[in-house]
């Protein structure tokens, strides 16, 4: 599964920074591993997609 940062639901808007950031206090090695690793995925990544379990359900 290719999971991007943009549908992430801990990609959020930093009004400091004016720009998206990751929310997750990640480690060091699990950050140089993410992008270093094109096979590694993100472990604290959530489905952005709100109405995911709405379209399960029909």
């Amino acid at each position: 599964m290719d999971i991007s940062c943009e549908e992430c639901a801990n990609f959020v808007f930093d009004d400091d920074e004016e720009e998206y950031v990751c929310c997750v206090s990640m480690d060091e090695d699990d950050y140089i591993r993410l992008n270093t690793d094109s096979h590694y995925q993100c472990p604290y990544y959530q489905c952005g997609d709100e109405y995911k379990v709405v379209r399960h359900q029909m």
